[in-house]
């Protein structure tokens, strides 16, 4: 099984993951696998809802990059 060693891990970030680690009755390796996992499974993005994307006072929607593109092409 292929592996995986992460250096510099900061001392605060450590310690948060051990207490989770502990409150899930895991290893550290087991609760960062189980962290990892979830991050890229797309189950994570998909769960949060995300502010449509801002420019200055209005949001950017498809429609209105749409009708940019549009007028700038005429």
């Amino acid at each position: 099984m292929p592996g995986l060693l992460i250096k510099n891990v900061p001392l605060k970030l450590h310690r948060k993951l051990k207490t989770m680690a502990l409150l899930h009755h895991r290893s550290l390796t087991r609760e960062a696998l189980a962290l990892l996992e979830q991050a890229v499974s797309g189950n994570w993005l998909r769960s949060r809802e995300l502010p449509p994307a801002l420019k200055g006072r209005f949001s950017l929607t498809n429609e209105f990059i749409n009708m940019a593109k549009r007028e700038g092409r005429a």
